[in-house]
């Protein structure tokens, strides 16, 4: 049981160092100084560009590293010196130059959870504990946007920046209270027990290069990320030209409803994607993102938008639990997990980064409404490429490791 509260709180701690500024760096940008929305979005392009060059090369260090503990600790480092620097500059080169450093440093943080988790947890165990680690990631997306909503109306905008690095700094203590005896380093990139020294292992090119599997799921992930990353920042936009002192609030409002939705939904995914796979659940997921795109283009009303962007939290509490489970399906035995994590998740990247820059054009050019249609024909799309070309990766062959299985039954 401590090991499962370390990883609860290394979790809660992370949730939005992992995430970065996202949202609240376009209001502040925007409000306090006066930048358009293309130059917003050409700024969190570029941070999600540095994280795309970075991710791959970090899912291979988090294979080959023991020290998978001290990568986190220094990507958290990193993470609250780019926060702390933001209130202090309006350089268009600084704030890229930090915000770059910044989404680098955080592609370490997903895999590397998910290489702990699955080296103490063990493969089906590993289902469980993913459940539970995204539920304390949006419990902790929630508190923080909480308490940036409340002290926001009173300090203003600048503040997310200092409760950012203060979340980092915490999260350090947390990762050091993760025991490293405890970790299994061969579970942890996938190889199945007593397969360490097997010869026959795939090579890194042929497993991202040959498995069908993975690169469809690939595509599902750019167009996800295509059409959902710029969703969050034009809602907080369009709140923020309404009422440009409520503009934080009201942001943290969105994010904090779709965290409370995002929470049963990984556990959920905990509970269940074992008993009824994976592709009804992640189908769940895509299906919420054309819906909400439509919605956003009924109504300007604050509330309306609020109510709307809750229901990203069932696409994405789906989407974030169940992706390491369907990675880890797809690279079962390949000793390349975390390697083909940062692949996906740098394809994913790539969807990310062309959203921002694309809606921000959009909006420029045509308004808000048909940015948000844009990017909800994205998302049918990449709905239906999973329906029809993705098989159900559920493996029911693995055995829980006696461990795992020990902290499971408590």
């Amino acid at each position: 049981m401590r090991i499962e509260r370390s990883l609860d709180a290394l979790n809660f701690f992370l949730a939005d160092v992992r995430d970065g500024l996202g949202p609240y760096l376009a209001i502040y940008l925007l409000t306090e100084q006066q930048w358009t929305e293309d130059k917003i979005g050409l700024v969190m392009s570029i941070a999600a560009g540095a994280g795309i060059l970075a991710q791959t090369p970090a899912g291979a260090l988090i294979d080959a590293t023991h020290a998978k503990r001290a990568l986190m600790v220094a990507a958290a480092l990193v993470v609250t010196f780019a926060s702390l620097v933001i209130p202090f500059t309006s350089s268009f080169v600084v704030v890229a130059g930090s915000q770059a450093a910044s989404g680098a440093a955080a592609v370490f943080f997903a895999p590397a959870i998910a290489a702990i988790t699955l080296g103490i947890m063990g493969p089906k165990a590993f289902t469980r504990r993913i459940g539970r680690n995204e539920s304390f990631n949006h419990v902790g997306n929630a508190f923080l946007a909480a308490l940036a909503g409340i002290c926001a109306m009173k300090w203003g905008p600048i503040v997310v920046f200092y409760l950012l690095a203060v979340m980092a700094l915490l999260s350090i203590a947390s990762i050091l209270t993760v025991n490293p005896t405890l970790i299994d380093h061969d579970r942890a990139r996938g190889l199945r027990d007593g397969e360490s020294k097997a010869h026959d292992r795939p090579s890194a090119i042929r497993t991202l290069a040959t498995s069908r599997g993975l690169m469809i799921f690939c595509l599902c992930c750019v167009a996800f990320h295509l059409a959902n990353a710029a969703m969050l920042p034009l809602v907080g936009q369009k709140l923020a030209l309404q009422d440009r002192n409520q503009g934080t609030a009201l942001m943290s409002a969105c994010i904090v409803a779709a965290q409370v939705v995002m929470t049963p939904m990984a556990i959920l995914v905990g509970r269940k994607a074992d008993s009824w796979g994976r592709k009804p659940l992640f189908l769940a997921a895509f299906a919420i993102l054309p819906l909400r795109g439509v919605l956003y283009t009924l109504s300007d009303n604050p509330y309306w938008l609020v109510g709307v962007q809750s229901l990203d939290g069932i696409g994405a509490g789906l989407y974030g639990a169940l992706f390491p489970l369907i990675v880890g399906d797809l690279t079962r035995g390949t000793g390349h997990f975390n390697l083909a994590q940062g692949a996906v998740i740098t394809a994913q990247g790539i969807g990310a980064a062309l959203s921002t820059t694309l809606a921000g054009f959009i909006v420029v050019g045509f308004g808000y409404s048909a940015a948000f249609l844009t990017l909800a024909g994205i998302a049918f799309a990449g709905f239906v490429l999973y329906l029809l070309g993705m098989k159900e990766t559920r493996d029911d062959g693995e055995l829980v490791p006696p461990e795992a299985a020990a902290i499971a039954a408590q």
